[in-house]
């Protein structure tokens, strides 16, 4: 089972590297327009590299969900974006339009229907395919790439400079200052609620589970990952101490490793959103699962589908809002 839970581990974060129609939002459009400059931009990307652009980008294709977020959420909608279905499934806190087109996979984007949007600009991690970037730009066609996850050093300060990155190149810094400064407002607020209903300083733990076969795979936040930072500054402490690794601050156990986690009063929240639910469903009649305190006390929550633990700002905002909802309920 330790072999398999490794090989999950691996392809777990290959596949997060790792982790739908809606009318156009006229705000949104406001923004776009009136936020960006149609003057020279000039942007140093997470390689160093110095991208030069005659305006402000508008037609802008984006290969990560987290990204794709971050430019609807700046009033830049992507003419395409890397698996728009699983987007829409996993992602509720921007909406695409009806109109964004499928670019492929995030794992495997296909070229030809990159160029044939003809963008200004594509966004992508640098943990993905450096081949691709390179392949665009020989065809003149600008790549920002973002950091990504950078879990050593947090991922919470990481998501505000790609955030800060992305602006500059689309022209929307005033847009980008507005996202953050409501962020740090809906932190702010989420904390004292939970103060007040005296939840300061409540232990938790986040983690996904997949099923391959009959082994039931489990997948924690640590130190580090985004959703774990957002819930330390709202005043909770998280209570997996398990190994991570350093890019997302993913762990990768099973049910067994659960053990560790001895106190009831942790809160279990996971995330399900495509309707997988191996803690309702897999785990139900499981002996070790049933035998954990945090599970015999009634400390397992599924978050509301479509909240996205490798977001932009408003991820993080709707994350900590929902970490408040179910806590205060």
């Amino acid at each position: 089972m330790r072999t398999r839970i490794a090989a999950f581990a691996a392809s777990a974060m290959l596949l997060a590297l790792g982790a739908c129609g809606t009318t156009e939002n006229p705000e949104q459009v406001a923004d776009s327009g009136s936020a960006a400059s149609s003057g020279p931009v000039t942007v140093t990307d997470s390689r160093g590299k110095t991208i030069e652009l005659k305006a402000p980008a508008k037609k802008v294709v984006a290969l990560e969900w987290g990204e794709a977020e971050m430019l609807a959420s700046l009033g830049v909608m992507p003419v395409g974006v890397a698996d728009v279905k699983g987007y829409s499934t996993w992602v509720t806190a921007e909406k695409l339009d009806a109109g964004v087109k499928d670019v492929g996979t995030r794992a495997e984007p296909s070229e030809d229907s990159i160029l044939g949007l003809t963008p200004d600009l594509v966004v992508m991690e640098e943990n993905r395919d450096s081949n691709l970037s390179k392949r665009l730009e020989d065809k003149g066609i600008p790549v920002l790439v973002t950091k990504g996850a950078d879990a050593k050093r947090g991922e919470l300060d990481r998501m505000r400079d790609d955030l800060m990155m992305i602006a500059t190149a689309t022209g929307t810094e005033d847009k980008a200052e507005q996202l953050l400064e409501e962020l740090d407002a809906t932190l702010a607020e989420a904390k004292q609620k939970l103060a007040d209903a005296g939840k300061d300083g409540a232990k938790f733990v986040m983690a996904d589970g997949y099923k391959e076969g009959n082994v039931i795979s489990i997948r924690p936040f640590g130190q580090g990952a985004l959703v774990s930072r957002v819930a330390q500054e709202i005043g909770l402490e998280n209570a997996w101490q398990g190994k991570v690794d350093e890019m997302w601050g993913l762990g990768a156990t099973d049910v067994e490793g659960l053990t560790t986690i001895k106190d009831a009063d942790v809160h279990f929240f996971y995330n399900a959103s495509d309707g997988n639910d191996v803690f309702a469903d897999g785990l139900s009649s499981n002996p070790i699962w049933k035998s954990l305190p945090f599970v015999k006390a009634g400390n397992v929550h599924k978050l509301t589908d479509g909240i996205w633990t490798f977001g932009g700002p408003k991820s993080c905002a709707q994350y900590a809002n929902e970490l408040v909802r179910i806590l205060t309920s």
